[in-house]
């Protein structure tokens, strides 16, 4: 098990490090995080909803992502409830305390999850959440030290150094643990230092004196190191080296000169900022932070064009200047409607895409930022507030259901093959205007009906008469989809591109690399820096030692 001092220290990245080190040397391995709470999911091939994180590390284990991998996931829809989803599926809504109290009966599930996994691979690399020394918790623990101790595993803790306080925090840590918990840590991983690691000799020494748990491990702190974010705190962080970085520099252990070298990447919100500016060869894309923003990994992709400026914002002003407006997903897609409304964006979106302008923006809705385009919501599901007029611009409307479609899906747009996953309540009803802009295709190569990707783009609509698809002139440039992940097909991700810079009169360059190779290279970013900067036979006695 894989513990951390606090969230975000980099517990996901040295799982996944491992599991793509193992994957390596021909073990097989998978993930586990008993329970994530996060607002970026991935869907299953069985249409199994887990925490985006571990279907990343999936992918690193060279394995199929899975719904034991996560057996409950937390989707948080206000600051005091969340969706909870359990073994890839929704059973209500719960606020802390009435999900505090049902732990106990989750705790089965969880052991189960994690016995089903340790018979079918070699090895399990489990993921706590926060700290494991949340005294107050840990009574009703289902994801930290508490499964360890029930599975007999060893656990390891990191800690972030880049932040400070990083050896207080691991002897806290051990020292606020009841002795049934303190004897199964066994290493502590120092992460993110900076300089060099001699002069951490002395510390490491004395806080093993002090707590008996030797040092494993110093992780560099490494710029180009970047894994699917589990929430939007990711977004606030400047995220100036992207995956492009670790494609184009092999292994870059202790590579920190290279921040700032894609600056162009950067992914901040621009609250107090004035219309964006750029040049002919540049997009500008501005993403409208909602309060609840969910799987904004979606955009990801975006950061590696060497041609797109994206940018995430919170007030009208900087969506002037943008070339490509998008409204992605949300949890609470009634509460962040009302919320741009209440900050002006919506007017602001209006003035972009202003039919009398010579090149008007244009503007995509993800899933719940779909639905907004949309005439109406009736929503009595997720936020009770029944119909509500939403921005009118597509002739769609969307009616929340008690059930929750997760699934994968495959089709085509501009000319080229993508694939994509759908994890929403609302069903969006299409109307007489309503023109699909993405076929899609289920299972037996027919489009279903409701497909619920409409919209229109560089002056054409797609129509259909007698089973043939045609182009028509007309419309403005607004489109919406239901589907997330689109962007990483490369050949869709350029045409699409490449047609806003048309609408807006510009020309760009594209990545000449594979989106999927730059996040194979990041796994292996990872298992490289861990090769050489663990102590690998430590660790792996850890692993096959049980904790006793």
């Amino acid at each position: 098990m894989v513990c951390g001092t606090s969230s975000d220290v980099g517990k996901s990245h040295v799982v996944a490090g491992l599991c793509r080190l193992l994957a390596r040397k021909g073990v097989s391995v998978a993930p586990f995080k008993a329970q994530n709470m996060a607002l970026n999911s991935f869907v299953t091939i069985s249409g199994h909803e887990i925490g985006r994180a571990q279907g990343a590390q999936a992918m690193a284990a060279c394995t199929t992502p899975e719904v034991a991998m996560n057996p409950v996931l937390l989707k948080p829809t206000s600051d005091s409830s969340s969706q909870v989803v359990l073994m890839g599926k929704p059973i209500g809504q719960m606020n802390a305390s009435t999900y505090h109290a049902a732990k106990p009966e989750l705790l089965a599930a969880v052991l189960d999850a994690l016995a089903d996994l340790r018979s079918r691979f070699e090895v399990v690399i489990c993921e706590g959440a926060g700290s494991p020394a949340e005294i107050n918790l840990l009574e009703n623990d289902i994801v930290n030290l508490r499964i360890a101790y029930e599975s007999a595993l060893c656990a390891i803790v990191v800690a972030d150094i880049d932040r400070g306080g990083a050896l207080a925090a691991l002897h806290g840590t051990v020292s606020l643990l009841p002795d049934q918990y303190r004897s199964l840590v066994r290493g502590f991983i120092v992460n993110k230092f900076r300089g060099d690691p001699a002069l951490l000799g002395a510390g490491l020494v004395e806080l093993e004196r002090r707590c008996g748990v030797a040092t494993i491990g110093v992780l560099p702190f490494v710029d180009s190191a970047s894994l699917d974010a589990e929430d939007s705190l990711e977004i606030a962080r400047s995220r100036s080296a992207t995956l492009e970085s670790s494609e184009s520099s092999g292994t870059l252990a202790g590579s920190a000169d290279m921040k700032g070298a894609h600056e162009h990447a950067a992914c901040e919100v621009h609250d107090a900022t004035g219309p964006a500016t750029g040049d002919a060869g540049v997009l500008q894309v501005a993403v409208v932070r909602f309060p609840r923003i969910s799987n904004f990994t979606d955009l990801d992709p975006l950061l590696l064009e060497p041609s797109v400026d994206l940018r995430y914002v919170e007030k009208p002003s900087a969506l002037a200047g943008a070339d490509l407006i998008i409204l992605p997903g949300s949890k609470s897609t009634i509460s962040d409607l009302g919320w741009m409304r209440t900050r002006g964006i919506d007017r602001a979106i209006m003035d972009a895409t202003r039919p009398d302008r010579s090149n008007p923006a244009v503007v995509l809705g993800i899933c719940g930022g779909y639905q907004m385009l949309g005439h109406r919501i009736v929503d009595a599901i997720e936020s009770r507030a029944g119909t509500v007029e939403a921005l009118g611009y597509l002739d769609i409307e969307t009616s929340f259901a008690q059930s929750k479609i997760t699934r994968q899906r495959s089709g085509s747009a501009l000319g080229h093959d993508l694939h994509g996953y759908e994890i929403h309540h609302g069903r969006v009803l299409l109307g007489p205007e309503a023109r699909p802009w993405i076929h899609l295709q289920d299972r037996y190569g027919n489009e279903p009906e409701g497909a619920g990707n409409v919209g229109r783009l560089g002056g054409r609509r797609v129509d259909r008469l007698g089973g043939r698809r045609v182009d028509r002139l007309g419309g403005n440039h607004v489109l919406g989809t239901s589907l997330h992940g689109i962007f990483e097909d490369d050949g869709f991700r350029h045409a699409f591109l490449e047609t806003v810079a048309t609408v807006r009169g510009k020309q760009v360059a594209h990545a000449t690399f594979s989106f999927a190779r730059a996040r194979q290279a990041q796994f292996d970013l990872w298992a490289d820096l861990i090769e050489e900067h663990v102590d690998i036979v430590a660790l792996e006695k850890l692993i096959e030692e049980p904790a006793r």
